[in-house]
């Protein structure tokens, strides 16, 4: 009896080895962001936070970062980056973030704001930094307590120092790999935009060519806006032709959406994740920019 019941243990643990991602780590399930000592940062709307939010979250301005982000000179060597390192350096230790924090970073838009704020930190060098799986909507859907006060952290002393390059393309790095063919290029943006029946503000529409589609929200359950399972991910991923041991490149149209591609890459295991941030507004803005047209399947 004792060894039927171990077998049943080991078969248990090897089914819940094989349903977990194989960075577990990225994310934090609301109940278990009670019981650690994680720093979060509220990256929804200012009047959202106001009517509630995570006891101790910080608010982020995410739409102030995503604006000053895409106007930091790249890459390192350009005039002004020094200038710019000293104010990320205190963009972030004003929330009360150094080089050690534990960070969470959560919103209410099926992580896509959330997923940005991540993307800027890792860049420039904070080293842990999770998603609150689920967002918001999952910590109050979980009964857990929230508040109305406005925290004011303590600001701490943050450095950029070692800056995470190689989470960055620029347009230069992803016409050499259109090129060479040297990495993946996952494009994000919905199928009409993908296809160039949307082209939004852009001068023209379509895809970079070569670029496999994936729209980004495809890695998020719709109702509760957490990450799909491991064996869910493995199999969209291998449906769209991404292969997660291989070189790739994310975009969308301005470093967002693509940010949730890359951060589900990386959870998911792949290694080396870039994410083209200017993506289509420059790509599509450019008359240089090589352009295909998808024909819808």
């Amino acid at each position: 009896m004792k060894c039927a019941l171990l077998v049943l243990a080991i078969g248990l643990s090897a089914g819940e080895e094989k349903n977990s991602y194989p960075r577990p780590d990225l994310l934090v399930e609301p109940k278990a962001g009670v019981e650690k000592n994680y720093h979060f940062l509220d990256a929804r709307s200012a009047s959202k936070y106001a009517a509630g939010h995570i006891p101790g979250a910080v608010w982020v301005d995410h739409e102030a970062w995503a604006k000053r982000f895409s106007e930091t000179p790249f890459p390192l060597t350009k005039p002004g980056f020094v200038a710019d390192a000293f104010i990320w350096s205190a963009k972030i230790g004003v929330l009360g973030i150094d080089n050690s924090t534990k960070v969470v970073v959560y919103d209410d838009a099926h992580a896509k704001d959330a997923a940005r704020i991540w993307y800027i930190l890792r860049y420039f060098g904070v080293k842990d930094v999770r998603l609150l799986n689920g967002g918001y909507p999952a910590w109050t859907a979980a009964g857990l307590s929230v508040d109305k006060d406005r925290v004011v952290p303590k600001e701490k002393i943050f450095t950029v120092g070692d800056v995470d390059t190689a989470r960055f393309a620029d347009k230069a790095k992803v016409l050499s790999i259109v090129e060479g063919k040297t990495a993946q290029i996952i494009d994000t943006r919905s199928l009409e935009e993908h296809c160039g029946d949307m082209k939004l503000k852009n001068k023209r529409g379509g895809s970079i060519p070569g670029a496999i589609h994936l729209e980004w929200s495809d890695a998020l359950d719709k109702k509760t806006q957490k990450f799909k399972s491991a064996p869910e991910l493995t199999r969209i991923l291998k449906d769209a032709g991404i292969d997660i041991t291989k070189p790739a490149v994310t975009h969308c149209q301005s470093g967002g959406r693509a940010a949730v591609m890359a951060f589900t890459l990386e959870l998911m295991g792949a290694k080396e994740v870039a994410n083209y941030y200017r993506g289509w507004s420059e790509w599509g803005n450019d008359d240089k920019s090589p352009i295909v047209t998808p024909k819808k399947k």
